[in-house]
């Protein structure tokens, strides 16, 4: 019992310490420090599940069209259940949803492992396990943004998302080496079961997790309908009352839409578009391209520690500068001819993304009504990734015509948003 209580004393003098760094304050609080650590873990295990589905699905047909379909079998739900996520995480225990989440993905992935293990994997059992995968990420991204203010005090909301995103672009970027030569060592059914313990990880910490926090519940009783059942009549109105709340709210009214055009302007163009740029100008090929989506990567991850480790003011007009940089960064990048002034771009636009990114969770969850707080969130993911299947479309069909207009439309749709914001005072006065 002695040693029990002096290794929880060195725990919390080491955290301690740490949490003098502003950016690590939010690791002083034990809740939020096993909340980080399994999704850190989870998602490093994920780039062992991701690739190794992809690996598995070109073993079973040889198709190209057969991997996007599958790919799409799971993004699909994600986005469209993206809505109900954010009402559940209202009604219900965030952590539980978060929880239920990770351990029926555990299963999932662990029966992918059986069945490559057994090889007896087929091309429907793909389609159903990644619509059943979107699905229970459609519930857990809302109540993961949901639970963090549950966690961590108002004035480290900005550190803790901070953490939390970097930590898992980190994991991300870090994950696909090890992943590859696994799969080709020992094979995609030990990948997925690396993923499947991830997932277990994640969820033991989730349940070590105890004396949530939450924040008092708003007097008007319209605003939250306590609901133990689930009902689809009451989901649905629900959903209506979110939106009425974000259509009612100045600043989410004007913030939320301009988060959906501008992640159109980006997620299609720089995934189609500089795929295209490395194989038809850039000396080096698919290698070129992998330096330049590291550098996205990584300049994101600066991006979003950097929003966590210094005091943001003035945010909306910060906000207004950032969509410049961003609108102009893509408007040039068209023309880039080689690798270096295509990364330097890159890292520009990605930078300031990962900052933006972290300003605004962090704002619209110290904002929102904590019992409204799951739908507004659940919108705001919805407006980040809903556009995604439809970004992939358009930027694919522009990319035939003219790689160089497909960014500069999309830097002048990013310019135009950034405009439309800064004609509104309350976004102006963002502080």
């Amino acid at each position: 019992m002695e040693g029990k209580t002096a290794n929880r004393k060195i725990v919390q003098s080491v955290f301690g310490h740490i949490g003098q760094l502003p950016l690590l304050r939010p690791l002083s609080e034990r809740n939020f420090r096993l909340l980080w650590l399994g999704e850190s873990i989870s998602v490093f295990g994920g780039q062992f599940g991701g690739i190794a589905l992809t690996w598995v699905t070109l073993q079973v047909t040889g198709s190209g069209l057969a991997l996007g379909t599958v790919l799409m079998a799971a993004a699909i739900p994600n986005a469209v259940f993206m809505l109900f996520g954010g009402v559940l995480s209202d009604r219900f225990s965030p952590r539980w949803l978060m929880l239920i989440s990770n351990i029926s993905r555990c299963i999932i992935v662990a029966v992918l492992a059986l069945l490559v293990f057994l090889e007896a994997i087929e091309l429907w059992h793909l389609y159903v396990l990644a619509v059943l995968y979107g699905l229970l990420g459609a519930f857990f991204s809302p109540a993961l943004m949901t639970l963090i203010p549950q966690l961590v005090s108002r004035d480290r909301l900005e550190a803790g998302n901070s953490l939390v995103q970097g930590t898992m672009q980190l994991s991300s970027l870090t994950g696909a080496a090890p992943a590859g030569f696994l799969i080709s060592a020992f094979g995609v059914a030990v990948a997925f079961g690396v993923d499947a313990i991830s997932f277990a990880v994640a969820a033991m910490m989730l349940w070590l997790i105890k004396q949530v926090n939450r924040q008092p519940v708003p007097s008007t009783v319209d605003e939250v309908k306590p609901a133990r059942r689930f009902r689809l009549g009451d989901t649905l109105a629900d959903i209506r009352s979110g939106l009425r709340v974000v259509w009612g709210t100045p600043a989410f009214k004007v913030l939320i839409p301009a988060i959906a055009v501008v992640n159109f302007c980006f997620s299609g163009p720089l995934s189609v578009g500089l795929a295209s740029m490395a194989y038809s100008r850039f000396t080096g090929g698919a290698a070129s391209l992998g330096i330049v989506m590291a550098v996205a990567g990584g300049a994101a991850l600066l991006g979003s520690l950097l929003a966590g480790s210094i005091r943001l003011r003035h945010r909306g007009l910060l906000l207004l500068g950032i969509y410049a940089v961003r609108g102009a960064g893509m408007i040039v990048l068209g023309s880039a001819q080689d690798v270096v002034t295509a990364s330097l771009l890159v890292a520009a636009v990605s930078l300031t993304g990962g900052l933006a990114n972290i300003m605004i969770i962090a704002w619209i969850q110290a904002t929102a009504q904590p019992a409204m707080l799951g739908r507004v969130m659940g919108l705001m993911l919805f407006a980040s990734v809903g556009l995604q299947p439809l970004s992939y479309a358009v930027a694919g069909s522009l990319v035939d015509l003219n790689t160089g207009v497909m960014f500069t439309a999309s830097g002048i749709l990013i310019l135009v948003t950034g405009l439309y914001l800064a004609a509104n005072r309350v976004i102006r006065n963002l502080d």
